[in-house]
């Protein structure tokens, strides 16, 4: 139903979606998997060296979800290879996490007016929006837009976009959909960066439906303030290249560091503009990157351990799902009935960029 002139200029949470692949692999056995892969012998001893240490240390990582049968295909690394894996992969866990988050809100396929997908870890066309489209049934006068190159970062632009349809009186209902098959954009060589991001990554996808008024059976959840920085000039800090056809992830040790500071700069923006403090934010939703940026962001922040407890949740069981990640942290706090109050909502990631959104949560 399109948006009239009685729409409110808030933006609500009206339900939310995750979706996996089925298959759960353990650092452990990931590890097994590489030293019996034909890789393990073209790699050289400092690369055994870095994956050992990675996989068998406390990292935050327990497992991931990978859209694999065997692990055994992880290790089919080529153009072809990894197209077809995003191919049969992306649209369906989109569609999948979409189809949660339109159960939970309350409304129908009919009722949106716009879809926004945002992935950065295969390339579609025509993209992925229209895949969802397809698998929903939304409309044919849907708007649909799809976003790509901003990482881990984008879940927040994709929504900050969805916040601007709704508040351009256009859309009534917005679908965000942020999805990822990282075991399609598998590389490998020597380098310990490019090693360490083999480790970390997870498959997943999730999915929010935007409203201009809230639910009226759940919890309401407004959005109330977001900013964003953005600094090219550290683009080289974490990004995707091309090599060989494929997606070369390039990580440097400046990134727990970068994204703490960046953080608590957008944090301190946007909490200022409201009068609040850190003190004030009952419940933090953040991505997680790995186990160090956490740290980074606890001492950053001058937080502690529980504070940050459900992206070390997150983390822990499905690893960094990328642009998905914070959907499945928001979904946790939820089910978990964080208090309510002032919850800070943060990614980061390309560019080098971050954002951050404060929501007003009711009991």
């Amino acid at each position: 139903m399109r948006a009239d002139s009685t729409q409110s200029e808030s933006m609500y949470f009206r339900g939310l979606g995750t979706a996996t692949p089925p298959a759960r692999y353990t650092k452990e056995e990931c590890l097994q998997a590489f030293q019996r892969s034909d890789w393990f012998a073209r790699l050289d001893a400092r690369a055994h060296f870095v994956a050992r240490t990675v996989l068998q240390r406390d990292n935050g990582i327990e497992a991931r979800r990978l859209a694999v049968d065997s692990l055994e295909e992880v290790f089919q690394i080529d153009p072809n290879t990894l197209a077809r894996r995003f191919l049969a992969h992306a649209p369906a866990l989109a569609t999948a996490a979409g189809l949660r988050a339109l159960a939970q809100s309350g409304l129908m396929a009919v009722d949106i007016d716009a879809v926004v997908v945002s992935t950065c870890t295969g390339y579609l066309c025509p993209g992925l929006s229209g895949y969802v489209v397809d698998g929903l049934g939304l409309r044919a006068d849907v708007q649909a837009f799809d976003l790509v190159g901003q990482g881990c970062a984008a879940a927040l632009p994709n929504l900050q976009l969805s916040r601007a349809l709704l508040m351009g009186r256009g859309c009534a209902h917005v679908l965000s959909i942020c999805v990822e098959v990282s075991s399609a954009a598998m590389y490998l060589d020597n380098d310990p960066g490019v090693l360490i991001s083999a480790c970390l990554f997870g498959d997943g996808a999730g999915a929010a439906v935007l409203s201009s008024q809230p639910n009226p059976t759940a919890r309401r959840i407004v959005w109330t303030d977001s900013t964003s920085l953005i600094n090219p000039a550290e683009r080289k800090s974490l990004m995707f290249e091309q090599r060989d056809g494929m997606l070369r992830n390039i990580l440097s040790r400046a990134v727990p560091t970068l994204a703490a500071d960046y953080a608590h700069r957008v944090l301190t923006t946007v909490l200022g503009r409201a009068g609040l403090t850190t003190a004030d934010v009952g419940v933090w939703v953040m991505h997680a990157g790995g186990r160090d940026v956490l740290r980074a962001i606890e001492r950053e922040f001058g937080l502690g351990t529980q504070d940050l407890r459900y992206s070390a949740a997150m983390l822990l069981e499905y690893g960094n799902l990328s642009s998905a990640f914070v959907y499945f942290v928001l979904e946790a706090a939820l089910a978990d009935q964080a208090p309510a109050g002032w919850w800070w909502l943060s990614s980061f990631g390309a560019g080098f960029s971050c954002h951050g959104a404060l929501l007003e949560v009711s009991p």
